[in-house]
């Protein structure tokens, strides 16, 4: 099916429900209905159509029509079309309904615009603080236009703590996080064991939450965002940078030169590279293959070095300006760009043989964190979880964008279901990258790296962009603004929807797999100031404040 016949489709069941269609360049489409149908058209989309959910957007429009937006972005990936389902909610008393219960990939993103924006999703099936910080002020919305971004509003306490869920009966309670030796951010479950098997977990996050979103919106220009965009994510920035990008000339109809596209293209597919390779190193790492740990870091280190000379960083290329990139690869690194993967193609294959014969690190991964089909749909897994699952979703290949309908290569899928399998999918994408990034320095075209902009962005338009994270699609959402900036940017990560499938993974497996089972969808969590203790002689649980931390390891 086409757009046109998705929306007949539609009209046909909904009549004059469907208030509003619009149908844009690089197969995205918007409708806009009627409040009280939103939730039976959601069901129609991902149920009858079977498209993928990919995350929920509040906005407030207070002061441009009096109300709020409601926003369902869904992909139809084997159409190769994106959808915004959208809906307007009064300003005096916003509420929309839920659909969590139809599609429960969407808590999260609902209990978000709930937090942030004051929203209510009717019906939600687990309506829980997710974002705001533990002492935040009910009733006070950051991300209202009325908020200012600098602002801290009274009533902020900073002893109120968060309220867990009681442990099933039968069950302790076994904190993994906020701060753990495995972990390299903090991130804070609250296990629930009955002897060595964990029976259920509850996930508390955003213990930082940086407010990048508001800031796009308050603060920075469309040029300046992509360098906030590209620290979203310490390993998948330029992730970020593209997609954001990307967002807006989608809103707008800008083409970026075929050159830039090519660019792009072979950063991301570096940020690919570098990335797997970490992954797969830390994952040899946490199993106790401590050599191939090492060899891994020393493949990859060339990797950064050629990332560095293109872009004069190691991680941070600061790539992306609208229309365009700011970096070129002449000649003389297109040469040494080819070695340097050429090389590495060499090493990876004997780290491959290694890691494929070890059976030792098969016993260690095999069954571990299950993850099936079921559940990459109802939770809208993405990246290397889905394809390990048998779930062959790329966005690179289903919503082509920068130059990968130019070039030539394959979905790696795994049919394991496990951790044994995310383990296949990175390693063997790793000669995917390698052959993408071949083709685009044989192909790349002469000519500028940017488009040329002389006129103002227009205000009101949406955009949508999925790029391929080495995590997963990651998603942007962007509505153009006032003052040489958006309205709204909406950010999607993959490790948000991730995240929310591990509850059900490490759910009645051993409590020594809970590291591996996180640890395989490659987690990225933001910076907390709380922890959470257990006196191992009494049991009694404290949460300290911030204050009392500073105090406790204030060194002087």
């Amino acid at each position: 099916m086409n757009e046109g016949e998705i929306i007949k489709y539609l009209r046909n069941r909904f009549g004059n429900k469907i208030r509003r269609t619009d149908i844009c360049r690089d197969r995205r489409f918007y409708i806009n209905v009627d409040s009280d149908c939103l939730k039976d058209v959601c069901k129609v989309i991902f149920r009858d159509l079977d498209a993928r959910f990919i995350t929920s957007i509040g906005v407030d429009e207070r002061q441009y029509n009096g109300g709020f937006l409601v926003a369902h972005n869904f992909a139809f990936d084997s159409w190769k079309l994106l959808c915004s389902l959208q809906t307007n909610v009064d300003g005096d008393s916003p509420s929309v309904q839920s659909i969590t219960d139809i599609v429960p990939a969407s808590n999260w993103a609902e209990r978000e615009f709930r937090d942030l924006l004051g929203i209510e999703p009717v019906g939600h099936i687990y309506p829980k603080r997710l974002v705001l910080p533990d002492g935040w002020p009910d009733g006070v919305y950051p991300l209202r236009k009325d908020f200012p971004y600098d602002s801290v509003p009274e009533g902020f306490d900073e002893n109120r703590s968060f309220k867990f869920d009681d442990a099933p009966p039968g069950c302790v309670v076994v904190p993994f996080g906020p701060f753990h030796p495995t972990l390299d951010e903090p991130a804070h479950f609250r296990l629930y064991v009955e002897g060595e098997m964990v029976r259920g977990c509850e996930y508390r996050g955003f213990m930082a939450h940086r407010g990048i979103e508001k800031l796009g919106e308050s603060v920075l220009t469309y040029n300046e965002i992509p360098m906030a965009a590209e620290r979203i994510c310490g390993i998948c920035g330029c992730v970020h940078n593209v997609a954001y990008a990307q967002a807006v000339e989608n809103a707008v109809g800008i083409m970026p030169p075929p050159r830039s596209e090519y660019i792009r293209t072979i950063m991301l597919e570096l940020e690919r590279l570098h990335s797997h390779l970490l992954w797969v190193g830390l994952a040899c790492h946490i199993s106790g293959f401590d050599t191939l740990f090492m060899h891994c870091f020393r493949i990859r280190e060339p990797v950064m070095w050629i990332a560095e000379k293109i872009s004069g960083n190691r991680k941070t290329y600061a790539l992306c300006l609208i229309g365009g990139v700011r970096w070129d690869i002449t000649e003389e690194l297109n040469q040494e760009l080819r070695e340097v993967i050429g090389k590495l193609e060499t090493s990876w294959r004997e780290v491959v043989k290694a890691v494929e014969k070890d059976s030792n690190l098969q016993k260690r991964t095999r069954g571990v964190g299950i993850a099936d089909k079921k559940l990459v749909k109802e939770s809208a897994l993405l990246g290397p979880v889905a394809r390990a699952a048998g779930v062959p979703i790329d966005s690179r290949r289903d919503h082509p964008y920068a130059a990968y309908n130019r070039v030539e290569f394959d979905v790696v899928v795994s049919d394991f279901c496990d951790v044994w399998g995310r383990l296949i999918v990175r390693m063997y994408e790793v000669f995917e990258s390698i052959k993408i990034i071949r083709q685009c320095l044989q192909k790349i075209e002469p000519g500028s790296i940017q488009a040329t902009i002389t006129d103002e962005i227009p205000v009101g338009r949406f955009g949508m962009s999925s790029v391929e994270a080495p995590r997963g699609e990651c998603h942007h959402f962007v509505i153009t603004g006032e003052n040489n900036r958006p309205r709204r940017w909406r950010v999607r990560a993959p490790t948000y929807q991730n995240l929310q499938g591990v509850p059900t993974m490490i759910k009645d497996q051993q409590l020594a797999d809970m590291t591996l089972a996180l640890a395989s969808i490659d987690p990225c969590f933001s910076c907390t100031d709380r922890l959470e203790t257990v006196d191992i002689k009494t049991g009694k649980v404290r949460v300290y404040s911030a204050k009392e931390l500073e105090t406790l390891f204030l060194w002087r």
